[in-house]
This record gives C-alpha cells, structure tokens and sequence, in this order.
C-alpha cells in the first residue's frame, strides 16, 4: 500500500525493474544480470529500512498509548498485529519460494554474490509455472489484499492504493494473458525472478507500513463528548521570581465555536480567543495570592450558564538560585570540578551561567568547572525574568585549592617489613591519591633508591620516571633478609602540571 507516496529512489527503482524486463526479451548479458542484482539489494535494503521503522511504530505506542490508555488502545493495537500477521504469512511463504530458488540454482557465488545458476531460465519455468507456484502465489497475493482491505471501513478504502496485486492484464503482453506468465514465463532467468520476488515483499512491507500507521493514527482521533462542561485554569507555573509576570490560561474542557463565550478573573474581562482567555498580572511585590475565574456560556435557550474555576493560588519571591559542587566543598585545580545550578521557579534550560577566575560550561543545571591558580573563583547566575529582561540571581564564591600531594607505594606499601622475595618481584614505583572523589592521576618522573645490607656501605641508585632502571633491579636481586630498601627524593607530577615531593618509602627485608 503506497497511499500515493513513492520515493523518488523506488519510481528510479520500479522503472529500472520494468527496463530490465524488457530487455530480457532480447538478451541476458551479464551486465542485465549484474543490474538485477544491484536492484535486489536496494529492494532488500528498503524492505529491511521499512520493517525497522513498523517496529519503532509498535514499540512507540506500546510504550505510550498502550500503556496510559489500554482499554482504548487495545483493540487498535490488536488491529495492526492481525495487519502485520497478515503481510508476514505472505512474506514467509515467498521465502520459501526463494530457498528452492537458491537450492536449485546451486547456492551463492562468492565471487558474484549472485547465485551460481543465476542465469538458468529453465528453474523458474519449473517452479512457477509447470509447479504451479505462480498462480499459487498471485492467489496468495490477492488473499492478501483482501483482507487488509477487510480491516478497513468502507471509507477508509477509498483513502487508499494498493501497490501490492497481482491482476492477469486487460490485453495480453507478448502474447501473455496471465500475471504468473508475464513475470515467471518462459524466459526468465533465476536471478531476475529472485528481484521479482523481493520486489513482491517490498510491495507487502510498504502496504504492512501504511497499514500500521493508518490504523495506530485513529489513536490520535479526537473523542469529544460536549454533554458536561467544566471550568479549567491552567498554569506554566506557581512559583515565581519577583519581576516574572504570572500568566495563566482560562477555557472550557468542551468548547463550542458557535457559542458566546465571556471569562472573568476577579472582576476584569478577559479577552476570549477560541473559547480561552488568558489572565496576565505583573509580579511587583513578595507573597501568596489566589484568584478564580468564571466563565459565562450562552445556552440555545438564551440564558447564561456560569462555570467557576478551582481557586489558583501562585507565590512570588525574591530572586535567588543555588550553585552546589556535586562532590566537594572547594574547586580544585587541573581536574574537572562538576556543579549543579537551579533556580526555584525558573527551567533550567532558561538559566545563563558565567564565573570570573576560570571556565565553565554544561547546560540544562549540570555545568564542569575548571579552574587554574588557587585563591577564589566566583559562579554568576542570571535568568530572563520577563522579555527582554535578564535578571542576576546570585553570585556563589568558591575556594580554589591544588589537588592533595599523592602518597608514594612500593608493592602497595608505604612502609614497613616485606618478604625478600616479594620485594625482589616489583619492578616500579607508584603515587597513589587515596580518598579523594576526583578522577586526578599523578605520575612519578624520579627517585632515588638506597639499599643498605648489614655491615655493607649503601648503594645510592637514581633514575627517571616509575620504572625502576636495569642497575636497580640487580642490585635489588640480591638483597638478602635484614637489608633495608629505601625510596626517597620521589616527585611526581600530576593534572595541575606542578611537580610534588612525594614521601619516602623504607622498606625492611624478611
């Protein structure tokens, strides 16, 4: 079912086909093979792209419609499956007709991607015309049409075309009368009735498509019932900050076009566009304030029918917001610090903020902070108020401080006795930043190694980075128990840039 609306990549699609067919009566070089091929894939490719897209349809008003509204939705729902069913029994058996396909024509070629027979014209008589399968499936076709039509009132099939039939033509073609001759007849080779088939489904995956969407849209049809009325008044919101007007709409749930219509809001008119007025006050001064609306019907009769509104109540306060750092109380330099920003009564979304004594950025309340020098950075925070109008909320300050020295570990161990062999197996030094809620990696550039054995002069070993050097690791080799291992004058470097003196290290040999 194509509803009038073809790509203009399935008419190149279809004309090509159609071209090709022709030029089958004539010749089968290996470039109209190879064009077959090529227009398989593009069917293939559509076929699956639409599939995809009916899933999404599915899966979108299963999470929706079906879920907020089931009894409603249910039967629509359940319409669309039996759609769905329908056009995959006809896909499934065209599959089949596809494997004997590729049994008969010996599979697929590697090198082609085709089958290995594709230019055999003697299966496709076989199969569909002498076994019957052709006008098996143009029955099949014509089921199939049936019944989606079938699911469709009367005035909804006139809104629609099928691309998906399967006609014997008016005049013969060739001098062929009947539809399974004039696509499977004599002539034609496998890998052109492989296209044919899959042109098939795609039609089937298009009428399944605008089956769906035409039957899940009724969802989206408007169920009014005009036998009760009610007053509604209807907010974007009750909190305020002091200079935001407070704006509300006042409306009939059920609205009459023809009908006069006048609403009031503590005595003042309003003015009343399509059954809705809109009540509009500034926001000079601090507090809680409340208001009803009254919305006046003229009945058929002549008299007026008065409908009152919930009484509202709105609170305006004085501007403020709240800057939070999501994990300390300080920013901390080289590391990205994240902060959260709100302000009561204002959307996210609509919040601008800036800082003086480094960068930030974010948006929607969730905002990283990076900051270089220790001292103080300050986070600004402004809204538009009114139109035109942008409005400081509030100024946060914040300490900025460099990240912790690290503490340096051999093996894991900041100190203390360790076994000989346990010693003898480590290779290189570490700095460690324990208890600390940032993602802040520091590195070791140079140290010093001493090892002192008893009653022996001490060997003083340096080298840069973490890695202990070649010398290092012999004379650690044999180190005996009682020699004592020390690691001093480390410095590592971390994200801020600046280089740390890091602890020493003693280590006993047991």
């Amino acid at each position: 079912m194509a509803l009038g609306r073809e790509t203009p990549r399935q008419r190149m699609i279809g004309i090509l086909y159609l071209v090709l067919l022709a030029m089958l009566a004539l010749n089968v070089p290996d470039s109209i093979l190879d064009a077959f091929k090529n227009i398989n894939n593009s069917l293939e490719t559509s076929k699956s792209n639409v599939n995809n897209s009916v899933q999404q349809l599915f899966a979108a008003f299963e999470s929706t419609k079906l879920k907020d509204e089931p009894d409603r939705a249910k039967p629509i729902y359940d319409k669309a499956k039996n759609a769905q069913k329908i056009v995959q029994d006809l896909d499934q058996y065209i599959g089949s007709i596809k494997d004997e396909f590729v049994k008969q024509g010996g599979g697929y070629d590697e090198k082609t991607g085709d089958l290995v027979r594709r230019e055999n014209e003697d299966i496709v008589q076989n199969v569909m015309m002498n076994g019957k399968k052709g006008e098996e499936l143009k029955n099949k076709i014509s089921e199939t049409r049936a019944k989606l039509l079938a699911l469709l009132t009367p005035e909804e099939q006139k809104s629609v075309t099928f691309s998906l039939e399967a006609n014997d033509p008016s005049k013969p073609v060739n001098g062929k009368r009947r539809w399974e001759e004039i696509n499977f007849g004599g002539g034609t080779p496998l890998t052109a009735a492989m296209t044919i088939l899959t042109k098939i489904q795609t039609d089937a995956q298009n009428a399944e498509s605008d089956m769906v969407k035409l039957i899940l849209g009724k969802m989206d049809q408007a169920v009014v019932n005009l036998d009760k009325f009610a007053a509604v008044a209807v907010a974007p919101t009750s909190y305020l900050v002091q200079g935001q007007p407070y704006t509300a709409e006042v409306f009939l749930t059920a609205y009459d076009s023809k009908s006069e219509t006048a609403i009031s809001v503590n005595g003042a008119n309003l003015n009343v566009v399509d059954g809705k007025g809109v009540y509009s006050v500034p926001t000079n001064k601090e507090g809680q304030f409340t208001w009803t609306g009254i919305v006046n019907v003229k009945q058929t009769d002549g008299t007026i029918k008065e409908y009152r509104t919930p009484q509202q109540t709105y609170q305006v306060a004085r501007p403020s917001a709240v800057v939070s750092p999501d994990k300390m109380n300080v920013l901390y330099i080289g590391v990205n610090n994240p902060v959260s920003v709100s302000a009561p009564g204002t959307p996210t979304s609509g919040i601008k903020v800036s800082m003086s004594g480094g960068s930030i950025s974010g948006s929607n309340g969730k905002y990283n902070v990076k900051v270089t020098s220790p001292g103080t950075a300050k986070i600004s925070v402004s809204a538009e108020v009114a139109p035109g109008k942008t409005q400081t909320l509030s100024t946060t300050e914040f300490r900025v401080k460099r990240i912790p020295d690290p503490v340096a570990q051999f093996a894991g161990k900041t100190g203390g006795s360790m076994a000989t062999v346990a010693l003898k197996a480590q290779k290189a030094l570490f700095a460690k930043l324990d208890n600390f809620d940032f993602d802040a990696t520091f590195r070791v550039t140079k140290f010093s190694m001493i090892i002192a054995k008893p009653r022996a002069d001490a060997i003083v070993l340096s080298t840069s980075g973490n890695n202990l050097s070649a010398s290092m690791r012999t004379a650690l080799s044999k180190i005996t128990p009682g020699t004592r291992v020390i690691f001093d004058n480390i410095i590592a470097v971390g994200p801020d840039g600046t280089s740390r003196q890091l602890n020493a290290v003693a280590l006993s040999a047991n």
